[in-house]
C-alpha cells in the first residue's frame, strides 16, 4: 500500500469527525493544523498525525477554548499522555459545569409545571370521583419517599385536563374490557386476559414505570383493599379476583413468580 493510500482527503476527514471542510481549512489558515501531504493535483491529505492532532483541537473547542489558545497548547513540546490529561481534566470540568445547568433547568420546569398543574379537586371533578384527594393523600404517606412518587407527581403536573379526561375514558374502557371478557367466559390465564393485563400495565404506566412485579403486589391490593373490590365486583362480581389472577398469569408467563413479586 502506498503511502498516499494512507492519507485521508479533506472529505473523508469531514465525514469522520463530523466537522465542515469550511471549518478544516480555517484551522489550516491559523496555522492549528497542517495536513501531511497533497495530490498531484494539490488536494489536501490528512494522515493519521493530523487526525488525531485535529481531535485535539475538537476537544479543546468543546471546553469553550479560543484558537490562539489551542494553538499555544498545539506548538508547546507536551507529550501526548500530558495532553491527553489535560484534555481530559477539561471536560470534565465541563461536564460538571453542564450537569449544573441541566439541574438548575430541571427546577425551573419543575416550579413551571408546578404552577400551572391542575388541583386535585379538578382532577377529581373530571374523574368524577370524589374520593381522589383522599386516595391521593394516603398514597402520599405511603409513598411519598419513593422515587415512583416522585415520577408521578412530575407527570402529574404536566397532565392537562385533556389528559385526564382520556386517562379516564381509557380507564372505563378498560375495566368493561375486563368485566367482558370475565362474562364471556375468558379464563384468568388464556391469551386474551394476558393482552388486558398488559393493557392495565400499560395505563398503570402513565404515571410511573410498573414493571411485572409492581403489577402484582397492586393487584394484591384490590383484592384486599375493601373500596377497591367493591368498585370492581359492582362492574360485574367476582372480577376483582379474575382481574388479580389475571395479572398474576400474565406475569408467570413472562418469568415472573407472583408468589415472590417485590416492588422492583
Amino acid at each position: 500500500m502506498s503511502k498516499s493510500a494512507e492519507l485521508k482527503t479533506v472529505g473523508e476527514v469531514s465525514q469522520l469527525l463530523g466537522v465542515s471542510v469550511r471549518t478544516l481549512h480555517y484551522w489550516e489558515e491559523r496555522g492549528l493544523v497542517s495536513p501531511s501531504g497533497r495530490t498531484c493535483s494539490e488536494y489536501r491529505l490528512y494522515g493519521e498525525g493530523d487526525i488525531v492532532k485535529l481531535q485535539q483541537i475538537m476537544v479543546y473547542r468543546a471546553t469553550g477554548m479560543g484558537l490562539s489558545h489551542i494553538a499555544q497548547l498545539l506548538a508547546g513540546e507536551e507529550d501526548k499522555v500530558s495532553h491527553l490529561r489535560r484534555q481530559r481534566r477539561l471536560l470534565m470540568d465541563k461536564h460538571a459545569e453542564l450537569e449544573g445547568m441541566l439541574r438548575a433547568l430541571d427546577n425551573l420546569l419543575e416550579d413551571a409545571m408546578g404552577r400551572d398543574a391542575l388541583t386535585v379537586e379538578e382532577v377529581a371533578e373530571i374523574l368524577e370521583d370524589s374520593n381522589f384527594p383522599a386516595y391521593q393523600e394516603e398514597a402520599q404517606k405511603r409513598w411519598g419517599d419513593s422515587e415512583d412518587w416522585k415520577v408521578s407527581s412530575q407527570r402529574q403536573k404536566s397532565m392537562s385536563a385533556q389528559d385526564w379526561d382520556d386517562l379516564k375514558k381509557r380507564s372505563v374502557a378498560l375495566e368493561a374490557a375486563f368485566a367482558q371478557a370475565m362474562q364471556a367466559g375468558a379464563q384468568p390465564n388464556s391469551a386474551q386476559a394476558h393482552e388486558l393485563a398488559e393493557a392495565h400495565r400499560a395505563m398503570l404506566s402513565t404515571f410511573y414505570p410498573v414493571t411485572l412485579s409492581k403489577q402484582v403486589i397492586l393487584a394484591g391490593g384490590y383484592v384486599a383493599d375493601r373500596r377497591f373490590k367493591e368498585y370492581y365486583e359492582g362492574l360485574h362480581p367476582g372480577l376483582t379476583q379474575w382481574l388479580k389472577e389475571a395479572i398474576e398469569s400474565n406475569a408467570a408467563a413472562k418469568g415472573v413468580d407472583p408468589e415472590t413479586a417485590q416492588w422492583v
